[in-house]
């Protein structure tokens, strides 16, 4: 049994083979693995007895379910209006600049991946990111760059 079976097999065990458990399925081999690969979508299938297009159309729909892999610190970027409207395309280009890869890339030494993303909630205080699970806000292109110099510097 590889680690991937038997991780799926644990996550299944745990939280049951209904489909109404699947989300909580592939975000336990997200907080493990960062990302769901396809022989992880297909033991997910397997386990539950569904098909594995049916999986990975759960997994492709919600984009903090990464289908594929990512970088140490997944940087998302609120792409709102409000957002927008408060120097989010300002805040982008930096990172886009200080990281050196363009949305959607991960850079070469899979430290960082930088994406836009749909509404972190946090609007009134934006623009906003998300580094993995900690919210950024009010942020200003000196604030980014400390941000970041701090990660590359502690890692």
């Amino acid at each position: 049994m590889s680690n991937t079976q038997q991780m799926v097999k644990e996550l299944v065990d745990k939280h049951g083979n209904d489909r109404t458990n699947l989300m909580a399925i592939l975000q336990g081999v997200i907080d493990r693995e960062r990302s769901l690969n396809d022989e992880a979508i297909t033991e997910i299938a397997r386990e539950m007895d569904l098909s594995a297009a049916q999986v990975y159309g759960t997994a492709s729909f919600y984009t903090f379910l990464d289908t594929q892999p990512r970088g140490e610190y997944v940087i998302r970027v609120c792409r709102t209006i409000t957002c927008d409207m408060k120097g989010k395309r300002e805040i982008l280009h930096m990172l886009e600049n200080l990281l050196k890869v363009n949305v959607g890339e991960t850079t070469p030494d899979k430290k960082f991946t930088l994406l836009e993303t749909n509404c972190l909630g946090w609007c009134h205080k934006g623009p906003a990111m998300l580094i993995n699970d900690k919210a950024y806000t009010e942020l200003t292109v000196e604030k980014v760059k400390d941000i970041i110099t701090e990660i590359k510097h502690n890692s």
